[in-house]
């Protein structure tokens, strides 16, 4: 039975939809990209799934319909979501956002910062004095503090410089070959997806309009479905 299963899933802003039938499913252990062109609907597909906006379709965590529950209850269950913009907690130090939502499991202060080292180094400084990249790494420590078992990063790299980038997409290889966690990846970079993803989704209009094994997405899928 697949972890995480979404099935014709609609959504709308007001009166404005945006989600017009999208279907996704997830595999314990499994990394899925979820892609497409900007405003096409993966954001929205994420905030549906932590249930941070109001949607309709099948949409359930291990066999629970994340419908009936608010989003406190969906972080409960075991999604924990890196949003995209990081929004860390500014005025606590990197200790206090790293415990403020943090359950006992295998992940700790001590492995986060095994992880991410620069964490440790910065421990007593406020998120707001760290640069873009290690508040992005405070931020996926912060979600993995809550020992989720689907993790959720939404555009984790997006305007990085190429060495702190390199530094995130080497920590999401380390959680996939070392822990088997669960991932949902939405980013822009196909190499970096394609090294580290299982299988592809891909969205246009806030629809699936592809899914398949990563191998099978050919030049010509990507040409048409992702190409500017």
């Amino acid at each position: 039975m697949s972890l995480l299963s979404v099935e014709n899933l609609t959504a709308s802003y007001g009166s404005s939809q945006a989600l017009f039938g999208v279907d996704l499913s997830m595999a314990e252990g499994e990394v899925t990209a979820l892609m497409g062109r900007n405003g096409m609907g993966k954001s929205t597909t994420v905030k549906a799934i932590c249930r941070l906006i109001r949607s309709s379709g099948r949409l359930n965590l291990d066999g629970k319909d994340l419908h009936k529950l608010p989003s406190y209850k969906v972080a409960r269950l075991g999604v924990g979501l890196v949003p995209e913009g990081r929004r860390c907690f500014a005025d606590l130090t990197v200790r206090e956002n790293l415990i403020a939502a943090a359950r006992s499991g295998e992940w700790t202060l001590d492995t986060v910062s095994t992880l991410f080292p620069r964490l440790e180094e910065r421990n007593r400084q406020r998120a707001t004095s760290l640069s873009g990249g290690e508040q992005q790494m405070l931020a996926i420590g912060r979600a993995l503090m809550t020992n989720p078992r689907l993790l959720i990063l939404d555009e984790a790299t997006e305007g990085l410089a190429p060495i702190i980038r390199q530094e995130i997409w080497s920590a999401i290889q380390r959680l996939k070959k070392e822990t088997g966690m669960t991932i949902l990846l939405i980013d822009k970079s196909l190499s970096e997806l394609s090294a580290v993803s299982d299988k592809a989704v891909i969205l246009e209009r806030g629809a699936t309009v592809w899914s398949g094994a990563m191998p099978a997405l050919t030049p010509e899928i990507s040409e048409k479905y992702l190409g500017v």
